[in-house]
C-alpha cells in the first residue's frame, strides 16, 4: 500500500465528528480572516444596503418590516413600488446586529454569522447522507465556491448576495430527500424560504426543487408503505413552517393596500419589458456551465457587468453530464440517479428562470446557477468512480457508489488546498462594499452632523427634524440613503419625501411642512448652483484629487464623443446629470459601461447644504 493510501486510511478512521469540525473550520477560515480584516475598515453603507440596515433596525418595533427589500418591480409611481418577497433576512440578521451595538460592521458581523451557518447546516447534510467522504467532498465544494464568490461577497449583506450559500444548502437537502431522507424536506422550506424571501430569482427556484421532493415523497409514500409515517410527519411541519416563515408576507398582503404579492403578481403577469427569452436564457445557463471559468476566475462581475463564460465549454460539460446521467441509471447506484436528478432539476429551473429575466442581464440575477455547476461537476466525477470500481458480482439493485479512492482524495485536496490558498489571499485584502463611495460619505457625515447639532443656518440642533433631499449627478441619489441611515444612527430626526416612502419605509417620510430645515446632498455641477444660492449654507464637502478630476474631464470629453458616434445623442444630458442613467440604457454595450464605471468610481465634488424647508429642491 502506497503513502497515500496510508493517509487515506488514517482520515477514513477519524471520527466523523472530528472530520466534520476540523472540515467546518478550514471552510470558514477565509471569511474569519475577512471579518477581522473589515474590523479595521470604516464602512458607511450606501443605497440598497442602507435599505437594509433600516430594516434590519427596524426588527422587533412597532416598524417591523413584513416584506423584502424594494427590487425593480411595479409600476412607474414609486410610491408603489413592489418589493422582493420576504423580510426573513431581516429577522435573522438582527440579533447579531443588535448584540454588536447596531453599527455598521455588526451588520456584516451579522451576515458572517449566517454564511458560516449555512456552511455549517451544508457539512452537516454531507455528514447525515455520506459520513467523511462526502463531508470532504462538501467542504471542497464550499471552497470553491467561496474562492469564486469572494469573501467580500458573502460578507455582505446585499440581497443577491445573502442566499448564495443558503442555495448550496437548498441543492444538497434536495438531494437528501431524493435519497430518502423524507425529514430534510424542512431543510429545502427553510433554507429556500431564506433565498425565495430575500431575493425574487429563487422563488421560482424554490418552488420548483420543493415540488420535486413532494413528488418524489407522492412515489415512495405509494411503492414503499413502510415509511408512510415518516413522510406524513415530514409533510405535517412542513406545513407548519411555511405558515411560520411567511406569515409576514401574507399579513402585508392582508393589512396594505396594495400588498407585495398583489404588486408582485401584477409585474410578472404584465412585466414592463420584454423577457430575454429561451434562446437567451440557454445560452446564459451554458456559460454557467463553463468549468474553466468556474477554476479560474471571479463569479462576481465587480463593475457590474453581465456574467461571461464559453458557451461551447458549457455545451461540452452538460453533453458530458447527459452521458453520466443516463450511464447512473443504467448502473442504478440510487444515491447517484437522486443526485444527477437534482442538477437535471436545477438545470431546467435555471433555464426557465433566466429565460424570464426582464431588461439588462446583470451579473447578480444568475449568481444562484454556480452551484448547479459545482454539483454537476461532483456528479460527473462520481459517475466515472462508480463505472471503475463497480462489482459485478453484487446484486444489481444494492449497488450504490464505494467510498473515494485514495488518489480520488488526493485530488479532492488539492483542489481544497488551491481553493481555501486564494480564499485567504482574497480575504486579507477584503475592502467594505463600494468603498469609493463609502469614502465620501464618510467625509460628509461627521461634520453634517456638527452642523446640524450647533444650529447652522436653517438648522435648529438635535430637536429638529430634516428632510434630506438630493441632486446627484452620478449616482441617482445612493449617498442620501446612506446618509440618512448615518445621521440617524447618530440619533438625528431625519428622514426623505413621500415618494422615498418605499426604500426608506413610510415612518421615514417627512413632509415639508413638518420639517425645521431640507438638507441637500448635491455632486457635480449641481455643487456650483447650490453655492449661488443665499438661502443655503454649505456644511460639508468633499472632492477627487486634482489628478483624479483630471482623468474624469478626459474620460468625459471621451464619453461624450462615444455617445455622438454611437447614435445615443438622447444620453447626452445624462453625463452631467445621470451618469449611471448611462450604464442602465441597454443600447449601452460592455466597453461603454466599463468607461462609465471607471468614471462613477473617481467620482465628483460632492457637497451638502442646508437651507429653510421652504426653499425650492
Amino acid at each position: 500500500m502506497t503513502a497515500l493510501s496510508h493517509a487515506w486510511a488514517r482520515a477514513r478512521a477519524t471520527p466523523e465528528t472530528a472530520v466534520w469540525g476540523i472540515t467546518f473550520a478550514v471552510v470558514s477560515l477565509p471569511l474569519v480572516i475577512a471579518i477581522v480584516a473589515l474590523a479595521g475598515r470604516d464602512w458607511y453603507p450606501v443605497l440598497d444596503l442602507a435599505m437594509t440596515e433600516f430594516r434590519v433596525r427596524d426588527v422587533g418595533g412597532s416598524h417591523t418590516p413584513l416584506i423584502g427589500l424594494p427590487g425593480r418591480i411595479g409600476p412607474d409611481d414609486p410610491r408603489l413600488q413592489g418589493s422582493h418577497p420576504g423580510p426573513l433576512s431581516f429577522y435573522l440578521l438582527a440579533p447579531v446586529y443588535r448584540l454588536l451595538g447596531s453599527s455598521a460592521y455588526a451588520l456584516e458581523v451579522a451576515t458572517f454569522v449566517l454564511a458560516i451557518l449555512a456552511i455549517a447546516v451544508a457539512l452537516w447534510l454531507g455528514r447525515r447522507g455520506g459520513g467523511r467522504p462526502l463531508i470532504l467532498v462538501v467542504g471542497t465544494m464550499l471552497l470553491v465556491l467561496i474562492r469564486g464568490y469572494g469573501t467580500d461577497t458573502l460578507l455582505q449583506p446585499w440581497n443577491p448576495y445573502l442566499p448564495l450559500l443558503f442555495w448550496v444548502v437548498v441543492l444538497l437537502a434536495t438531494w437528501s430527500v431524493l435519497d430518502g431522507d423524507h425529514s430534510m424536506l424542512l431543510v429545502v422550506i427553510a433554507a429556500g424560504s431564506v433565498c425565495a424571501q430575500t431575493h425574487i430569482p429563487y422563488l421560482a427556484l424554490v418552488i420548483g426543487l420543493v415540488l420535486l421532493c413532494v413528488t418524489w415523497m407522492v412515489i415512495d409514500w405509494a411503492k414503499r408503505p413502510l415509511v408512510r409515517d415518516p413522510i406524513m410527519r415530514a409533510w405535517q411541519w412542513s406545513v407548519v413552517l411555511v405558515a411560520a416563515l411567511w406569515l409576514p408576507v401574507l399579513i402585508d398582503q392582508v393589512a396594505v393596500e396594495p400588498g407585495n404579492i398583489s404588486l408582485l403578481r401584477d409585474h410578472f403577469l404584465d412585466p414592463p419589458e420584454v423577457a430575454v427569452g429561451f434562446g437567451q436564457g440557454i445560452r446564459l445557463m451554458l456559460r454557467h456551465l463553463d468549468v474553466v471559468h468556474l477554476a479560474s476566475d471571479p463569479l462576481v462581475a465587480r463593475d457590474g457587468i453581465a456574467p461571461v463564460g464559453s458557451v461551447a465549454i458549457g455545451i461540452v460539460v452538460v453533453l458530458t453530464w447527459i452521458a453520466a446521467f443516463v450511464t447512473s441509471i443504467r448502473l442504478r447506484v440510487t444515491r447517484l440517479v437522486a443526485l444527477h436528478s437534482v442538477v437535471a432539476a436545477a438545470l431546467l429551473l435555471g433555464w426557465i428562470s433566466m429565460s424570464r429575466i426582464f431588461g439588462k442581464v446583470w451579473y447578480y440575477l444568475t449568481l444562484w446557477a454556480w452551484p448547479t455547476t459545482v454539483l454537476m461537476t461532483v456528479a460527473i466525477a462520481w459517475t466515472v468512480l462508480a463505472i471503475m470500481g463497480r462489482r459485478g458480482d453484487a446484486p444489481i439493485a444494492h449497488r450504490r457508489s464505494r467510498a473515494p479512492t485514495a488518489s480520488l482524495a488526493a485530488l479532492v485536496g488539492v483542489a481544497a488546498t488551491a481553493a481555501l490558498v486564494a480564499s485567504i489571499l482574497d480575504a486579507a485584502d477584503v475592502r467594505p462594499p463600494e468603498e469609493h463611495l463609502s469614502e465620501t460619505l464618510g467625509a460628509l457625515t461627521a461634520p453634517s452632523e456638527r452642523a446640524l447639532r450647533s444650529g447652522a443656518g436653517a438648522a435648529d440642533g438635535v430637536d429638529g427634524t430634516y428632510l434630506v433631499r438630493f441632486q446627484d449627478a452620478l449616482h441617482f441619489g445612493s449617498q442620501a440613503y446612506g446618509f440618512v441611515n448615518e445621521l440617524e444612527r447618530r440619533g438625528l430626526d431625519v428622514g426623505m419625501d413621500d415618494t422615498r416612502r418605499v426604500p426608506l419605509r413610510p415612518h421615514r417620510v417627512v413632509d415639508a411642512a413638518d420639517a425645521t430645515a431640507i438638507v441637500v446632498l448635491v455632486s457635480g455641477d449641481f455643487v456650483t448652483e447650490w453655492r449661488g444660492r443665499p438661502d443655503a449654507e454649505e456644511i460639508a464637502s468633499w472632492s477627487p484629487t486634482d489628478d483624479e478630476l483630471a482623468r474624469y474631464a478626459a474620460l468625459e470629453e471621451e464619453l461624450t464623443a462615444r455617445l455622438v458616434t454611437g447614435g445615443l445623442e438622447d444620453l447626452l444630458p445624462n453625463v452631467r446629470t445621470n451618469l449611471f442613467g448611462i450604464q442602465l440604457d441597454e443600447r449601452a454595450d460592455e466597453s461603454l459601461q466599463r468607461h462609465v464605471d471607471e468614471m462613477l468610481r473617481i467620482g465628483q465634488p460632492t457637497s451638502v447644504f442646508v437651507a429653510p424647508a421652504t426653499s425650492a429642491p
